[in-house]
């Protein structure tokens, strides 16, 4: 015997039509108040729990949710700065839009690739991932449309980014000026998460694209300042994290020649400027440092760095996604200059520089 109570049993217990209880659940706009008081007593009554959301997806076709693909472990997600606000630019969006946000990480394994190509979403936006993915065929074959923030670019999917490559020769300009002695603290290059230090690195052989653009643009400066890339290091990192930073710069540190260090986020420059601050190592009079992404704390931490809006970023991305917006959005960036008194908190003057 099937008990289940249906919309017609609402209907007939609310003395009101069937459509009006689907309208009351669906599209309460169409429906009086005094109407959908009547529905909901009625379903409080009878124990109705409201439509049945999978057969409604199935009839239509969509599943009012949005994945979003992370290559990094789930916890990543609520510890990283600037990922959280990637993401709380797509939860607006989906709370604009009435729609749920499902996390999928991509560590590359098999069940990862299944999980997310029969995840029951209407579209994907993906954290950047590696040239050559085998997850983005994937995500071409399920035919749901899909965002990549960062990239890399690839046929049938839609991408958003910054030009990563210009940023970087626009901040190496400003932290380098009147110095000789870079040095570069890179995200890591690949998913293999090994740290290294490579003197004048080739960027083709990078398969992350953010990392890859962004020490293409530090050459371009370098080049362009007259300093020889051949002897420009770069440490790899294993994470993006304050820790990393630390002892990325106490590495690089050990040559007093360095004066300069480039670094590509504001969380691993704060652990660039932790190290240097018990090295006692005066900023920046004899070492200057830049960051990327302008976090809130940037500013007190007088660091150069590049100005983009990750929470614009998802919330654009999410929007394509969603068939709310025929365009991505063009993403914007600039150069923030702060030039610190020489106190690690002291007072500073802000300037922008495009």
């Amino acid at each position: 015997m099937n008990n289940r109570v249906t919309m017609a049993d609402v209907a007939a217990s609310a003395g009101v039509s069937t459509m009006s209880v689907s309208y009351t659940y669906n599209q309460p706009s169409r429906v009086s108040a005094a109407t959908r008081g009547r529905v909901h007593a009625a379903a409080a009554t009878l124990g109705y729990a409201g439509p049945n959301r999978t057969a409604r997806s199935l009839r239509s076709g969509r599943h009012n949710s949005i994945g979003v693909v992370l290559g990094e472990k789930l916890t990543y997600a609520f510890e990283d700065p600037q990922a959280r606000r990637f993401l709380s630019g797509i939860a607006e969006t989906c709370l604009d839009a009435d729609t749920a946000l499902m996390m999928l990480p991509n560590l590359h394994r098999d069940n990862d690739i299944a999980r997310i190509r029969d995840a029951q979403v209407d579209g994907y936006v993906v954290w950047t991932t590696e040239i050559g993915d085998p997850l983005l065929d994937v995500l071409v074959d399920t035919g749901r449309p899909t965002c990549v923030q960062g990239g890399p670019r690839h046929p049938g999917l839609n991408w958003i980014a910054i030009d990563d490559r210009a940023a970087a020769d626009a901040v190496a300009t400003a932290a380098s000026s009147g110095r000789s002695h870079p040095a570069i603290v890179a995200l890591r290059p690949d998913t293999r998460r090994e740290s290294t230090i490579v003197r004048g690195a080739d960027a083709s052989d990078i398969s992350m694209p953010v990392t890859r653009a962004r020490l293409e643009g530090y050459r371009d400066a370098c080049v362009r300042l007259g300093i020889d890339w051949s002897t420009v290091p770069t440490l790899f990192t294993t994470n993006n994290a304050r820790a990393e930073g630390n002892r990325a710069a106490r590495v690089l540190l050990q040559d007093n020649m360095i004066d300069t260090l480039l670094v590509m986020s504001d969380e691993l420059a704060f652990g660039v400027l932790d190290a240097v601050a018990a090295s006692g190592i005066d900023v920046p009079t004899r070492l200057a440092v830049s960051g990327w992404d302008d976090s809130p704390a940037a500013a007190a931490a007088g660091l150069t760095t590049v100005a983009q809006s990750l929470f614009d970023q998802g919330r654009s991305a999410a929007r394509w996604v969603l068939g709310l917006s025929d365009v991505v959005d063009d993403a914007i960036w600039s150069v923030e200059e702060r030039i610190s008194t020489g106190r690690a908190n002291g007072p500073q003057t802000s300037t922008d520089v495009i």
